[in-house]
C-alpha cells in the first residue's frame, strides 16, 4: 500500500481561505524562505512589530545561507504576500501578514503537539470515498494532499481511511475544494482480509524506522543539552533542525493509536527527544536571536522570545 507523503505545512497552507497567501512549499535542506517562516514562528510569535531586513539576513546567514540568497528569499516572500514591508528612513522592515501568521500558527501548533500524549481510540475508522472526473486531475491531487494532512491514507483507489481524522474538517475539505461526489463514514471493522485491513494503508515498519532514524540523529544532542554542552550559536541552528526533522514525521505518521502499534514503539522516545532538545535549547537560541537583531535594532531585540512545546501558539 502507498504510504502517506507530502508535508504538513504544504497541505495546511493550501486549504480554504488560506489560498490568499502563497506560502513556499517545504523542501529538503536549508531552504531560506522556509527558514524565515520558522524563525518568525519560533522567536517572533504574535508580534505586530516589523523586523529589520538586515537582521533577518543576519539570522539566515547563521544557517549557511549567503547574504544575497537571504535577501532574495525575503523579497520572494514579500511578493507571495507572506511578508509585508514598511520603510523607516532608508531601512526596510518586515513582518508576517495576518493571513500567513494564522496559517503558520496552525502548523506550529500541530508540530509541537504531535504525539505529546497517547490519545484514547474508540476502535472506529473514518473512511472517505470520493470521485473526481479525469479532466479534473488537479483537483484530485489537491484533495489527496489535504487528506494526507488530516491523517488519511489510501486503502483502495479513492477509498481513504484514518483512525483519527476529524469528520467536520474532512467535510470542510471536500466542500472548500469543490469535490462534488464524496462519502464520509465512521465505523468499526467487522471483517478484513489481507490488504483490506485498514492498518495496511500504512507501512508501520517504515514509520518505526523513521522514528529510529530520528532517535539516532538527535539522542546524542539531547545528552549534550542536558549536560550544558551547547553554545548559543549552535543552539539556534540545532533547535531549528530538530524541529524541522520532527515536522517531517507528521507526513508519515497519522498518530496511529497505541492499540495498533507493536510493543516498544520508538515514537514515544522520539517525542521525548524532540521536546527535550526544543525546550532545552529555547533560552540559548533566543539569546542568539536577540544578539543578532540587536546589531540592527537593540530595542526590538529585547522583544524576541522563544516558544516551547508547552506554549504552542
Amino acid at each position: 500500500m502507498e504510504t502517506a507523503g507530502g508535508t504538513a505545512a504544504e497541505a495546511v497552507l493550501e486549504t480554504g481561505a488560506e489560498t490568499a497567501v502563497d506560502l513556499p512549499r517545504v523542501q529538503v535542506g536549508s531552504n531560506p524562505q522556509h527558514l524565515v517562516l520558522g524563525l518568525f514562528m519560533d522567536y517572533w510569535p504574535d508580534r505586530e512589530e516589523y523586523l529589520p531586513s538586515a537582521a533577518m539576513v543576519e539570522l539566515l546567514t547563521e544557517f549557511d545561507n549567503t547574504a544575497p540568497s537571504a535577501r532574495a528569499a525575503i523579497a520572494r516572500l514579500a511578493r507571495r504576500n507572506v511578508l509585508e514591508a514598511a520603510k523607516k528612513g532608508r531601512r526596510t522592515y518586515y513582518r508576517l501578514t495576518a493571513t500567513a501568521a494564522g496559517s503558520l500558527g496552525r502548523v506550529q501548533e500541530r508540530v509541537v503537539r504531535f504525539r505529546a500524549e497517547e490519545r484514547p481510540w474508540d476502535g472506529a475508522w473514518t473512511t472517505v470515498m470520493f470521485s473526481v472526473p479525469e479532466e479534473r486531475r488537479d483537483l484530485r491531487h489537491v484533495a489527496r494532499t489535504r487528506l494526507r494532512y488530516l491523517g488519511y491514507a489510501p486503502l483502495y483507489d479513492n477509498v481513504w481511511v484514518s483512525p483519527r481524522a476529524d469528520r467536520d474538517q474532512t467535510v470542510e475539505l471536500f466542500e472548500s475544494v469543490g469535490v462534488a461526489d464524496a462519502t464520509v463514514l465512521r465505523a468499526e471493522v467487522t471483517y478484513a482480509a489481507g490488504g483490506g485491513d485498514p492498518l495496511s494503508a500504512w507501512d508501520v515498519d517504515a514509520i518505526g524506522a523513521r522514528y529510529a532514524e530520528y532517535i539516532a540523529a538527535f539522542a546524542p544532542l539531547l545528552e549534550r543539552v542536558e549536560h550544558g554542552r551547547v553554545g548559543a550559536a549552535e543552539a539556534l541552528v540545532a533547535r531549528t533542525e530538530v524541529k524541522e526533522s520532527w515536522r517531517d514525521l507528521l507526513s508519515v505518521d497519522p498518530e496511529l493509536p497505541a492499540d495498533l502499534l507493536p510493543p516498544g514503539w520508538p515514537g514515544r522516545r522520539a517525542r521525548r527527544i524532540f521536546a527535550g532538545v526544543y525546550d532545552g535549547l529555547g533560552p540559548l537560541a533566543e539569546a542568539r536571536v536577540r544578539q543578532l537583531i540587536a546589531k540592527h535594532d537593540p530595542e526590538l531585540a529585547r522583544r524576541a522570545r522563544h516558544r516551547t512545546t508547552a506554549t504552542g501558539t
